[in-house]
């Protein structure tokens, strides 16, 4: 009898162990995914809110053992494509659209916690001794501090896992509980088989290149059939093609100009205390004109504005800084100064007064207004 009754416990204890597993079980089942993958696609859409705007954007990040990264983001709002590509040379941002890169000796991804990259979530996990795990409908719920130097607002975040482990979802929370980032993985392939191949430049400058031949085939098409159409309308209204052109531009004349012109001062919504704009003047460029806004007291800084222009041949331009993303688009941040496209307009900010979080700010509130807050 006393042979059973300890043969039932040694049974319950088997099968309770059996349905259960710890928090280390858990976190060793990822890391041992992470670290057993020799390369990895992660593709999705990653969700930013910033002054209760949303940015959508959708994602793709691939990675490549010995610290090779590819992550391609397009925003899906304005279709603005933009590329972060680490390889043995540095780090590049890429714009394709305006045919330019920068290029940093950065220590990115490791220097920040990243919700697409998986080495970055992974040491999140391990760096955070209160991490908690939570299980929700079977599945897993990771939570951890993250590591924001450029936004002290970010706090901890979510990550959500499958019952075996395979990441679903990450939610990046501010200090009042408000999600602000959020990507959502659509799908993870650990064994992508991807080579030193698919992380080169040139192959985004070929690429480029071979995009802009096609837009001026299409371009060239389309203004064919558009003054075919026009001058047939011009017969019909018993209009001659010589009044045509006299009173009104040619497509490309209307496209250079309105390209060209940056048709107001976009001011920011942000400005730090006892900062007031002092001066804005505006300079005649070859590239069309440029706004000069001079912010003084307590926090001086200057911001330049400009139509974004397209270089004849691809830039790169060398960076002593990071990578940043802001809300719609990637910002290139240096010791005094950050630089960065948005709405086809290009910004310029540098001071030696304000942290980087703060020319942060400043950019995240820049938008067509000309309410400026702290003018005098």
């Amino acid at each position: 009898m006393k042979k059973l009754a300890v043969l039932a416990i040694a049974l319950m204890l088997f099968i309770t162990g059996c349905g259960s597993k710890s928090d280390e079980d858990l976190i060793g089942k990822f890391e041992k995914n992470v670290e057993n993958s020799k390369s990895y696609t992660l593709k999705g859409n990653m969700e930013i809110l910033s002054n209760e705007e949303t940015f959508t954007y959708s994602i793709e990040a691939n990675y490549l053992e010995g610290d090779y990264y590819k992550v391609t983001l397009v925003n899906q709002t304005n279709n603005h494509e933009q590329i972060i590509l680490k390889n043995s040379d540095g780090v590049y941002v890429v714009t394709p659209t305006l045919n330019k890169s920068f290029k940093f000796q950065s220590q990115w991804p490791s220097n920040s916690s990243q919700s697409y990259i998986l080495s970055s979530l992974l040491n999140d996990i391990k760096n955070d001794e209160n991490v908690s795990i939570e299980e929700a409908d079977k599945n897993y719920v990771v939570k951890t501090t993250v590591n924001y130097p450029n936004n002290s607002s970010l706090t901890y975040q979510k990550i959500y896992f499958d019952k075996d482990m395979n990441l679903e979802k990450v939610e990046v929370y501010d200090s009042e509980d408000i999600v602000n980032i959020k990507v959502v993985f659509s799908s993870v392939d650990l064994k992508s088989g991807l080579s030193v191949d698919d992380f080169l430049l040139e192959d985004l400058i070929d690429m480029n290149a071979e995009n802009e031949e096609e837009n001026k085939t299409d371009e060239s098409n389309t203004e064919s059939e558009t003054n075919t159409e026009t001058n047939t309308d011009n017969t019909n209204a018993n209009n001659s093609p010589q009044e045509s052109e006299n009173n009104e531009c040619t497509n490309e004349e209307c496209d250079t100009k309105s390209s060209n012109i940056l048709d107001s001062i976009i001011y920011p919504l942000y400005i730090p205390s006892e900062t007031y704009l002092s001066n804005s003047e505006e300079i005649d460029t070859d590239e069309g004109n440029r706004m000069i806004l001079t912010f003084a007291g307590d926090k001086n800084f200057v911001l330049i504005e400009e139509v974004a222009s397209v270089a004849s041949e691809f830039e790169i331009i060398p960076v002593y800084g990071d990578p940043i993303m802001l809300s719609d688009t990637i910002a290139a941040k240096s010791a005094n100064s950050m630089y960065w496209t948005s709405d086809n307009v290009s910004y310029y900010l540098t001071s030696t007064d304000l942290s980087t979080e703060e020319m942060v700010t400043i950019a995240e509130s820049l938008g067509n207004t000309k309410v400026v807050s702290g003018s005098k």
